[in-house]
């Protein structure tokens, strides 16, 4: 079976994107009607970072801040890591679990053009990502 790609899994998806000036409020209305727990936030047509549940949690209600007047820009994670579409879909989780975010952009030309999520790994690169993952905790053990 061939390995997808960034590519094939973005494919047929909508971008869900707000400016950094949008509420968090607004933000988490749009995120809950689509179902998911992140988005881009970009301006002037560029990614400037990503909000996702987890900033809405930490950097907002725990920080006791009004979602209501609350800017994407002051509690987004700026300046994300990203993937290109070309790249296998084993690279994106690789990134996501070294960086242990859930959530990685994908950028063409510098302008975002979908999302990744560790949702999307439920197929045949999680399996061979986890035994990956024990083979090299075995290879660490035995050099030990």
């Amino acid at each position: 079976m061939a390995e997808r790609t960034i590519q094939d899994i973005i494919s047929g998806q909508t971008l869900l994107t707000a400016p950094g000036t949008m509420t968090v409020a607004e933000a988490a209305r749009q995120m809950k009607q689509r179902n998911v727990g992140a988005m881009m936030v970009v301006d002037s047509g560029r990614l400037t970072g990503v909000f996702t549940e987890r900033d809405a949690l930490f950097r907002v209600v725990a920080a006791g801040l009004d979602s209501k007047i609350t800017p994407l820009s002051m509690v987004m994670t700026a300046n994300p890591k990203c993937i290109t579409p070309e790249l296998p879909f084993a690279h994106a989780l690789a990134m996501m679990h070294e960086g242990r975010f859930r959530h990685l952009p994908v950028i063409k030309d510098g302008h975002p053009i979908g999302m990744i999520s560790v949702r999307d790994a439920l197929g045949p690169e999680l399996e061979a990502f986890v035994y990956e993952l024990l083979r090299e905790e075995q290879v660490s053990q035995i050099l030990a």
